[in-house]
């Protein structure tokens, strides 16, 4: 493309769509109709939102205990199709953020809006700027990370690399954090901190997910909203991607294709069960296996990002506003593959060398007390919540898919399980499903409607929001471990 006589710097207000090819300004605006039913997601038909919301009284409950904000907010009633396991998230999160502990309630809010800024996720973003000024916080930190005092200021890196490559995390990040003089960090304080870091990275994977729609949008007048179109073509217009509340069950389209997709899932996941009790593979063999799906992950690309310039005409990194980069540093920063082609292997992380159950654990609940427990309870909910259905089919056992989809998340992050066959997520995960999981996980604010809708096309939206709220958790439980673990070696 000739920019003629441009600076150097004019490339970086433009990006191209991959679907139309168009080039986009990044700093436009557009207006579009606003929606008549908006509900809570983007994603999925209100009605089936608000059905379970009437049915379960328990909700209201949880929300009257445990919510900070005292009202049911869109996130609470997506994750509401899931009751059990809502309690035990609302549980927790109420326990970082409100209970005693080692930092000061506005301090927890910003770190949750710092965490939140990583990936551009104004719906978190707003909702703490409500809590941390309810809390007492100081108006003045809202104007961006010069305002604040310097020890928050040094999450900063801690903070991006839990966010995008928590595996470069050592304890030399950990010695720096807790020897700095007047601003350094305590123990306890630091723990806190990592556990507010992890939970609020991990909810934007939810957020983006699961299409959660804003609260209010103070943009609306005459029946139209301005809608940013930094990481929005119009042509997603035609695609029905981040506007409309359209039902799944509104078309055929496809229908045949995924009945016929199911069964084939169902067959394979049959046939697995049977391998298993036949074949005993080498620790060699499984290894093999693990290193093939590292290496195939390489090759799982989000479909609706911007790669297409060369990196020094154009940043392929989502475009960053103003009202979100005051609280981050080093905005372009982002995920790269573990794995990646041509560059010396980093040693993977071997799960049983520092687990959750026998490190963190113990490690968490000594520093802070009782988030370990509630931590815990979060992620044996979640790993082992079943309705043993799938789609249309009952009495069905799904721990394999859940486990597919949990270590899917973990080898992305370069963790290995010694005990589990690699070759199983080749078999279970399809290749939308994986593109649809790399992007939640790792590029969340690229999330679109047309991947959620790619995947599982006969499966209840209540299914999709269950492999939400697993990503979720195997985000939060990598992250957290690369820290823990930084954490312990400086220790020793």
């Amino acid at each position: 493309m000739n920019r003629g006589g441009s600076s150097p710097s004019a490339a970086t207000n433009y990006l191209l769509c991959t679907n139309c090819r168009k080039v986009l300004r990044k700093d436009k605006r557009i207006r579009v109709s606003q929606p008549l039913t908006r509900g809570p997601s983007a994603f999925i038909p209100e009605k089936e939102v608000a059905q379970a919301n009437t049915v379960d009284e328990r909700t209201n409950f949880l929300v009257e205990e445990y919510s900070t904000s005292g009202r049911l907010d869109n996130i609470t009633q997506v994750m509401s199709l899931h009751t059990q396991y809502l309690e035990s998230f609302l549980r927790s999160q109420f326990y970082m953020l409100r209970m005693d502990g080692p930092l000061p309630l506005p301090h927890r809010h910003y770190i949750a809006i710092m965490a939140a800024a990583r990936h551009q996720c104004s719906y978190l973003i707003n909702m703490h700027v409500d809590e941390f000024l309810k809390t007492g916080g100081i108006a003045e930190w809202l104007n961006g990370l010069e305002y604040v005092p310097q020890r928050l200021k040094n999450l900063n890196e801690i903070n991006k690399l839990l966010a995008h490559r928590p595996w470069l995390i050592t304890k030399e990040h950990i010695q720096k954090l807790v020897k700095t003089g007047e601003n350094n960090w305590s123990l306890p304080e630091l723990v806190h901190a990592v556990v507010l870091l992890t939970h609020y990275h991990a909810l934007a994977s939810f957020v983006f997910g699961s299409g959660i729609n804003p609260e209010r949008d103070p943009e609306i007048s005459n029946g139209f909203r301005l809608i940013s179109v930094n990481n929005f073509c119009v042509c997603d217009l035609a695609n029905d991607n981040n506007i409309e509340n359209a039902s799944l069950t509104g078309s055929n389209f496809g229908i045949v294709g995924s009945l016929s997709e199911l069964e084939a899932l169902m067959e394979r996941m049959k046939r697995l069960q049977e391998d298993r009790e036949d074949e005993d593979a080498s620790q060699e063999e499984m290894t093999t296996r693990f290193e093939k799906e590292k290496k195939e992950s390489l090759f799982v690309v989000s479909g609706d990002t911007f790669h297409s310039f060369p990196h020094s005409d154009f940043e392929d990194d989502m475009i960053i506003t103003s009202d979100v980069s005051r609280y981050i540093e080093d905005p372009g920063f982002g995920y790269e593959d573990f794995a990646r082609r041509g560059e010396e292997h980093l040693p993977t992380f071997r799960a049983q060398d520092y687990t959750w159950e026998n490190h963190g654990f113990s490690l968490v609940n000594r520093l802070y007390s009782d988030i370990g427990h509630l931590l815990d309870e979060k992620f044996r909910m979640v790993y082992s919540l079943t309705y043993n259905t799938m789609a249309t089919h009952e009495d069905v056992d799904t721990a394999m898919l859940r486990r597919a989809l949990f270590n899917y998340v973990h080898c992305m992050f370069g963790i290995r399980y010694d005990d589990y066959d690699y070759g199983e997520v080749n078999q279970l995960l399809e290749r939308s499903l994986k593109v649809y999981i790399k992007t939640v996980t790792c590029y969340p604010e690229r999330t679109t409607k047309r991947m959620y809708d790619s995947y599982w096309r006969q499966f209840k939206h209540s299914e999709k929001v269950h492999v939400n709220l697993l990503l979720m958790e195997a985000r939060m439980q990598a992250e957290l471990l690369y820290a823990l673990r930084a954490i312990t070696r400086h220790l020793t």
